[in-house]
């Protein structure tokens, strides 16, 4: 049973609202841009600029609308995240949320267990926002610009790719508002990248680092001079994706997601029952084709 049965639905707002979208259905969104950049490349881009795209909960719900949305949708096959204005993600919308939760600690109506229980829920559900695009069958490359705080940092580790321009500031942020982040970098930095002790120094200080130190960290692949050129990289390799096998791109990414968190033993079991189903598609024949003829024989959608 979900939580939000035992508790006062008024505390989990635009929480507890449920997406239900069918493959053809393209969601109504306020703050986020949807956009097909490149055939068959989708562009989805933060867009509250003015208050430097931090997060509310509606502002979530309609991220995890729009990665829902292209996660069924065949048209898609890779996905470009992007920031409008002058920042990627200040992180979370600070007022708004110390309001939320002041309200609700200071409610005398509600027992301490049962306020538990809704912080719980409702940080379930934001980590859900984040859970959907690790779990996206389409590669999401994250295209950086200028400042990825808090939320942000949590963000960007469930996606695929994360480019960055050279003006790039990471924090993770959350141990200086008096709290353990919560809703996934603790969970997934770590097994992103190979320096432990710097992992933890950032985390446990909240202090920023730049774009050659997230370099250095692992956290990201490349650096580009501006947002412009980022994002146009970006691009480039989401099409270089998009014009591949959907067949093998999604399981490729399947795969890796299985192994990071499991055995060599179990995830060379997992891969081989997943070829094992899925090699008799068009997409080897097509493959070989383009590879004998060097045409571009275009794939199917799936």
């Amino acid at each position: 049973m979900s939580f939000k049965y035992l508790i006062p639905h008024h505390y989990l707002k635009i929480f507890s609202r449920t997406i239900s979208i069918s493959k053809n259905d393209r969601p109504i969104l306020k703050d986020i841009n949807l956009i097909e950049v490149k055939p068959k490349v989708f562009n989805v881009e933060l867009n509250r600029a003015k208050q430097m795209n931090t997060f509310t909960p509606e502002f979530w719900f309609e991220l995890k609308s729009a990665i829902k949305y292209l996660s069924q949708y065949s048209g898609c096959r890779s996905i470009v995240l992007s920031g409008a204005g002058k920042s990627f993600t200040s992180g979370i919308d600070l007022k708004e949320a110390l309001s939320q939760v002041s309200d609700l600690l200071n409610d005398p109506k509600i027992d301490v267990s049962r306020k538990s229980r809704t912080l719980m829920s409702i940080i379930g559900e934001i980590q859900d926002c984040y859970t959907i695009m690790e779990k996206c069958p389409k590669p999401i490359i994250s295209s950086i610009h200028s400042y990825c705080i808090g939320a942000g940092v949590n963000m960007i580790c469930s996606t695929d790719i994360r480019y960055v321009s050279k003006d790039a500031i990471f924090s993770i942020k959350e141990v200086d508002v008096g709290m353990a982040a919560d809703i996934g970098v603790l969970n997934r930095i770590q097994k992103l990248v190979g320096n432990d002790s710097l992992t933890r120094e950032l985390s446990l200080t909240g202090k920023d680092f730049n774009a050659d130190e997230a370099l250095r960290l692992g956290l990201i692949s490349k650096v580009f001079d501006n947002k412009e050129d980022c994002f146009e990289g970006a691009v480039e390799t989401a099409k270089l994706i998009a014009d591949k096998s959907p067949i093998g791109v999604q399981g490729t990414k399947m795969v890796l997601n299985h192994a990071r968190n499991h055995s060599i033993e179990e995830s060379l079991e997992f891969v081989k029952i997943w070829n094992a189903s899925q090699m008799l598609s068009e997409d080897l024949e097509i493959a070989a084709k383009r590879f004998f003829t060097k045409k571009q024989i275009p794939f199917n959608d799936v």
